[in-house]
């Protein structure tokens, strides 16, 4: 035998309704190690196949004569061979008077896997069970080879279409937990340490972040920055105790990988109970520091899956970082509400909310200048979602508190803005509507470039758009002269970003439409206005969202 199949591992079927026959193949197959399960008919063997199964302990081979009294060893072979759970195990026919070629063809065609004549050397007997049950076993090693690889392949796929980190570590959780067949806890830790954790249980499973940071500083000290991929067990009293199940306390394996920048440093931790017993202890790396290729791929597939989670968290923990700095940046130049200048005759109220999470940051900004003829409020944004949107955003906004000091024409600083923005951006275009309104008449001039026009909202109700509109700055194109109205003192006057309304696969008209209805349903005041617009559209935005409202004080 050679050293894949070893007989003690092995339980043979015999299948033979004589008596002496079943006593003489089992003789033969005891002497060479197999565990052998006589039975006497087709039917008592289907029966023993179905106790069997329930008990997960199938026969590693069934040695079956073709001439059985209820029904034909072929009729059984076939239907071993038609049901899904039994289908893999393997079948032998065996026949003292049924030895020619139709016969051997009839039991290939029910799907036997060889054929025996007997009376046979007891080392034929042998080495055909050997060969039948080796290729069984090869089969079925590479069923579950392909099984793993398509689990791995789909966990990667996860993982790289992650869009945060939470959502990483999430993904890979997940991917873990089916690769095991164990619960998963993933960590990212980024270069400042702070770590993003995932698990593949329900969130309410543990509510407490305890265990989480403490397992997050353990990984912190056991993984000291190391490149390339390793793994380890960490005793159950040094790890806390439920991560993995309530109440339990596992021994722990852990998978840590990091790539050659070791900005990322990942951790899949899995019960020790469902770690690889094969290569025990750390495993090999390449010179790059990542996994060894000459490795079978899936042999190892909790390592390859911390490895393409490492690589996959790189970007995000870059984008986190430019996007971090692009927040800081609009926060430190937008005025914060209770920073807004004494606007004599104006009650103002704005709100600034940032995208969701995930998402990129914008260029969204607005304004409230006094000037010499009035107060100009404006409300823009930069096209485009990047660090360099946010910084064109600080340039337009103090330009415009620059030039708003010689001129406060809507129009006029509308043009200024586009020859600034052609100058030193000629590839960024931005969006921006100019308000200059005199608290003492109630007049309003407003510019419009590109942008959602205002809505007003009358005393008596309702509420429309005005009638304004014009090219985007950046393009160079001639822009047409301000639209005037009268704020009344219960009017009330709200500008916005787009961030607010615009939907992926909505039309942008039914969205303003939407908008119109309800600011016209909205309660008086300022604050009950933005907050109950918020309410209405603002959850999950993928863009960032700017409003400004007034009304004459």
């Amino acid at each position: 035998m050679t050293d894949d199949v070893k007989q003690s591992d092995t339980t043979v079927m015999v299948v033979d309704d004589v008596p002496t026959n079943r006593y003489a193949m089992g003789a033969v197959l005891r002497r060479a190690g197999h565990h052998v399960v006589p039975v006497a008919s087709a039917g008592e063997a289907l029966s023993e196949l179905d106790i069997r199964l329930r008990a997960g302990a199938l026969p590693d081979v069934a040695l079956v004569d073709v001439g059985l009294p209820d029904m034909s060893g072929f009729e059984l072979c076939r239907r071993v061979k038609s049901t899904p759970s039994t289908a893999a195990l393997p079948v032998v026919h065996f026949s003292a008077t049924a030895v020619d070629t139709r016969d051997r063809c009839r039991g290939l065609d029910a799907g036997a896997d060889a054929f025996l004549s007997v009376p046979a050397e007891p080392r034929e007997i042998q080495a055909v069970v050997h060969a039948a049950v080796r290729r069984a076993r090869r089969r079925t090693e590479a069923e579950a080879l392909a099984h793993r690889l398509t689990l791995l392949s789909q966990a990667v796929i996860t993982v790289q279409t992650a869009r945060c980190l939470g959502e990483l570590a999430d993904a890979a959780a997940a991917g873990a937990s089916r690769l095991t067949g164990t619960p998963a806890v993933v960590f990212v830790i980024g270069p400042d340490g702070e770590a993003h954790h995932g698990t593949s249980r329900s969130r309410l499973a543990l509510s407490d972040a305890g265990p989480h940071q403490a397992a997050a500083r353990l990984i912190t000290r056991i993984a000291d920055r190391r490149a390339g991929v390793h793994s380890t067990v960490v005793p159950a009293p040094l790890w806390p105790t439920g991560l993995f199940r309530p109440g339990a306390r596992d021994d722990a394996h852990l998978v840590l990988a990091s790539t050659t920048e070791g900005r990322a440093q990942v951790c899949i931790a899995t019960p020790a109970s469902a770690a690889p017993r094969r290569g025990a202890g750390n495993c090999a790396t390449g010179r790059d520091g990542l996994a060894d290729d000459r490795r079978p791929i899936a042999a190892f597939p909790a390592e390859r899956l911390a490895e393409a989670t490492a690589l996959a968290a790189e970007p995000l923990l870059m984008y986190q970082a430019e996007r971090d700095i692009a927040l800081t940046l609009q926060h430190s130049f937008l005025p914060q509400p209770h920073r807004l200048p004494h606007l004599p005759g104006v009650d103002l109220v704005v709100r600034y909310v940032p995208a969701s999470r995930q998402t990129e940051i914008g260029g969204d900004f607005y304004a409230a200048l006094p000037t010499r003829d009035g107060v100009l409020t404006a409300v823009g944004d930069v096209v485009g979602h990047s660090l360099d949107a946010a910084t064109v955003m600080v340039e337009i906004r103090h330009a415009l508190r620059a030039y708003c000091v010689e001129e406060s024409d809507p129009r006029a600083l509308a043009e200024r803005l586009d020859r600034m923005l052609l100058h030193y951006h000629p590839d960024v275009t931005a969006t921006v509507c100019l308000a200059l309104l005199d608290p003492g008449t109630g007049r309003v001039r407003i510019a419009n470039a590109g942008h959602i026009p205002p809505v007003i909202m009358r005393a008596e109700g309702k509420a429309e758009y005005v009638d304004v509109g014009g090219p985007l700055l950046g393009l160079a194109l001639e822009r047409p002269e301000p639209s005037e109205l009268v704020l009344n003192p219960e009017d009330r006057l709200l500008m916005v970003t787009d961030g607010l309304i615009e939907t992926r696969g909505i039309d942008l008209t039914t969205s303003m439409e939407q908008l119109r209805t309800a600011a016209a349903g909205a309660p008086p005041g300022l604050d009950a206005l933005c907050d109950t617009l918020l309410g209405c559209f603002g959850h999950d935005r993928e863009d960032d969202i700017a409003m400004l409202a007034l009304r004459l004080g």
